[in-house]
């Protein structure tokens, strides 16, 4: 019974409709709806139905100023796309070369004490006092006039230090 009243209303509104062809789309839709919206009785629900329709046969036609535009757009989405690919290479590589930077300097900073470190050992080992209780432990005493030859072959005086040298014994040379 309401989808009959419906009907007919709608039926009015078309003949009402083929009068004034010269409405506007938006109000032709507005009276639809309000037309619609009266025949409706408490809140029923709206049943739709769906219609399969066959799509297939249909050929797009070519439109060249669409294509013109789209191979535009892509062109210039590329050069934006590779610009912002280049910021972020040149991002990441400058952090990269931070992160180096400061492995480098941690690495100086390293070797720096290092070197001081055997820099002390080395004035440690050296002292001359220490050289000579080692030698007084070994049993080494302090070298006799005459045993000091110096590097240009001269004998040393005999206030100066001499170097120890062994003497062959006398059969072993004949």
């Amino acid at each position: 019974m309401a989808a009959t009243a419906m009907a007919g209303q709608q039926m009015e509104m078309m003949g009402a409709r083929r009068q004034s062809r010269t409405e506007s789309l938006a109000e032709r839709n507005r009276e639809l709806y309000e037309a619609q919206r009266r025949a409706r009785r408490g809140p029923t629900p709206e049943v739709f139905f769906t219609k399969h329709i066959d799509n297939s046969r249909i050929v797009k036609a070519d439109d060249p100023e669409r294509r013109r535009e789209m191979r535009t757009f892509s062109a210039v989405m590329s050069v934006l796309f590779m610009l912002v690919m280049v910021y972020v290479w040149q991002h990441f590589s400058a952090i990269e070369i931070g992160y180096h930077v400061e492995t480098q300097k941690q690495q100086v900073e390293q070797l720096r004490e290092e070197n001081r470190q055997l820099r002390l050992s080395e004035a440690q080992l050296t002292d001359p006092e220490r050289i000579d209780k080692i030698a007084k432990q070994l049993g080494l005493d302090a070298p006799q006039p005459g045993q000091v030859v110096r590097p240009d072959g001269s004998l040393a005086g005999p206030g100066t230090p001499v170097l120890a040298q062994a003497a062959v014994p006398a059969m072993a040379a004949q």
